[in-house]
């Protein structure tokens, strides 16, 4: 029951400072292959057992790595996807936070015509519960199961999912798509993974101001989407003009705002939560609706 990630994925992870260091532990103790990092001019050692390499391609050949993992601080990250993509990294998940956006730029157009996929930057990673994680989730929130989660918001993926495993409702894969204006996978691309994945019967999707992202999932939704979703969108009460956490999190130019986003998934029949602490009752009731039945 997974999404772009499970138990065979095999990780390796860019960037061992503190962080990384730290989160390859956490992800290896939840039972994820991290079978390598990189770190230039500490080739040919190990920290603590995992083999470390000069370069990414060198992960790929020795160790059959096949998702990557980047913690390497901002100035250097956009350079750390575009090498993991160089070596044909099936999956990137960038978790960086504030890298600029002109470096963004360079690395979106760069991956046109590859064959990586990027989550995020600035996110917090994806997890398919009981198999695997990549990246800063909380594993023991999760419970194995079959509703999809894509948020921007790290905090909020947190909320829904707890919400969910308290109700008796697994999660199947939880994607993290990252809060910066310029992200690799978006709300619609995780949408027609879920949609297309026989071991996903529902999804609920999180969103915030800025942007048109989550009305464009919300029109492709209502052409082609064959399960019960719900959502919700966090910033009702932002003022225009005034960024609200994430990069990307800002209403400007009469664009991005709250209200657009929650009638745009409304009107395609999107069960629409109006409050963080309704977002795992919304999507019951939008199972309810469609006749699914995601509890255990």
């Amino acid at each position: 029951m997974s999404v772009l990630l499970n138990k065979d994925s095999r990780v390796v992870t860019q960037g061992l400072g503190a962080t990384g260091k730290f989160h390859l532990q956490g992800c290896r103790e939840y039972g994820t292959q991290m079978v390598a990092g990189v770190r230039p001019g500490k080739g040919g050692t190990d920290f603590e057992g995992c083999p470390i390499f000069d370069t990414v391609a060198q992960s790929v050949e020795k160790e059959g790595a096949n998702v990557a993992v980047i913690y390497v601080p901002p100035p250097g990250a956009a350079d750390a996807i575009m090498e993991a993509t160089d070596a044909g990294v099936p999956l990137i998940v960038c978790i960086t936070e504030g890298i600029p956006t002109a470096d963004m730029v360079r690395v979106k157009r760069f991956m046109e015509g590859k064959s990586s996929r990027l989550i995020g930057p600035n996110c917090p990673g994806i997890i398919t519960p009981g198999e695997a994680k990549v990246g800063i989730m909380p594993g023991y929130i999760h419970k194995p199961g079959r509703v999809g989660v894509i948020s921007r918001s790290g905090t909020l993926t947190y909320e829904a999912v707890h919400q969910l495993t308290l109700v008796g409702v697994g999660q199947s894969t939880c994607i993290g798509i990252g809060g910066d204006p310029i992200i690799g996978t978006t709300h619609t691309d995780a949408m027609k993974l879920y949609n297309d994945d026989p071991d996903t019967d529902a999804v609920i999707m999180i969103g915030e101001i800025g942007g048109n992202a989550e009305e464009t999932a919300a029109a492709w939704i209502k052409e082609n989407m064959t399960k019960p979703v719900a959502a919700f969108i966090g910033g009702q009460t932002a003022p225009p003009g005034k960024r609200m956490g994430h990069a990307g999190a800002i209403i400007s130019g009469g664009q991005g705002s709250a209200s657009d986003k929650m009638e745009a998934l409304e009107a395609a029949g999107v069960t629409v939560a109006k409050s963080p602490a309704d977002m795992g009752k919304a999507l019951l009731d939008a199972c309810e609706k469609k006749g699914v039945s995601v509890k255990d």
